[in-house]
């Protein structure tokens, strides 16, 4: 008999503020969205988060520390929260934090930070992480303007159940660059999600990676690629590295109906830039809990810019 399957999230918070519009992060927005993790039946197992910050001005000037927690990050402020929301359920989650970069205006001070971060259940362990050192996939083209790019990382956990023969599985959790508006493309083209030379440059860097970092095809790559698919990027993984795209292949879609599936949402716009990719040695079962941005019957529905996905998938 298979064992019980795994359950991975994939999810964009935007550092907790989207009811600021992004701007500063706030307590009702970060538990909103604790009591909407806390909430899934089943829980998750995995739930891997992009654009969470450190400490910044942006992360403290509406939530503000208790004075005895000075030192409190963002990511140590949601854990309280979901611990609280957890309790009627006994379940814990032991988290990992993936700094990408931060903009400073003085020694010791940040006006805003960004990183993505790994929520482990205790049901299972992590083998290796890289969280002390987040691998680098930005493609900086202008040497002159290179301090200024925000980096974009790769945050990489090898996890297993805590049971006797179980396989690890690798994932990969990221948050690509938008499309630079230098590149003269960007003005031209119609479509721009995806199609950026600086995009597809950093998905070369996130499958290099991945290829060198993965023990096997029991392997997951999800996050917010800020592309559409049909694109470049996509191609790239698909296409070129044979990754899966599962939520494509169990839900049979097409190019143009993923397209209108949206996953983030931007004033009028709706937009499939979130994926969940993986090797051919995971089986996934289902995506239930994912709706698409902007549907109201979602617990995660106005809590960010984006929705969440929601899978199931084993390791044979």
């Amino acid at each position: 008999m298979p064992g019980r399957a795994i359950r991975i999230v994939s999810y964009n918070v935007r550092y907790f503020g989207h009811g600021t519009r992004g701007l500063v992060s706030t307590r009702r927005s970060m538990d909103r969205i604790a009591n909407a993790i806390a909430g899934l039946e089943p829980l998750a197992d995995l739930v891997c988060l992009q654009e969470v910050e450190t400490r910044s001005l942006r992360a403290l000037l509406a939530h503000r520390p208790a004075s005895d927690d000075a030192g409190e990050t963002q990511l140590e402020r949601l854990m309280a929260m979901l611990s609280k929301a957890l309790a009627p359920r006994r379940a814990v989650y032991e988290a990992h934090y993936f700094p990408a970069h931060a903009y400073a205006v003085a020694k010791g001070a940040h006006i805003y930070t960004t990183g993505l971060a790994v929520l482990a259940h205790r049901d299972f362990v992590v083998d290796h992480h890289n969280a002390s050192r987040p691998h680098d996939i930005t493609h900086r083209r202008i040497h002159a303007l290179r301090g200024l790019k925000q980096t974009r990382i790769c945050a990489h956990v090898r996890f297993r159940r805590k049971t006797p023969l179980a396989r690890p599985i690798d994932i990969f959790n990221t948050h690509l660059s938008l499309p630079s508006s230098m590149a003269r493309e960007f003005w031209t083209s119609r479509v721009r999600m995806g199609f950026g030379r600086n995009q597809l440059e950093e998905a070369r860097n996130l499958a290099r990676f991945v290829e060198k970092e993965r023990t096997s095809d029991r392997f997951v790559v999800l996050g917010d690629f800020n592309s559409l698919p049909g694109s470049p990027v996509y191609q790239h993984l698909v296409g070129e590295m044979g990754y899966v795209d599962p939520f494509a292949r169990l839900h049979r879609m097409s190019e143009g109906e993923l397209r209108a599936w949206p996953t983030a949402g931007f004033m009028q716009l709706r937009m499939h830039l979130d994926h969940v990719f993986s090797g051919k040695g995971i089986e996934w079962v289902d995506f239930e809990e994912s709706h698409p941005f902007g549907d109201r019957t979602s617990p995660f529905h106005g809590l960010s810019d984006h929705s969440p996905l929601i899978g199931r998938c084993r390791a044979p």
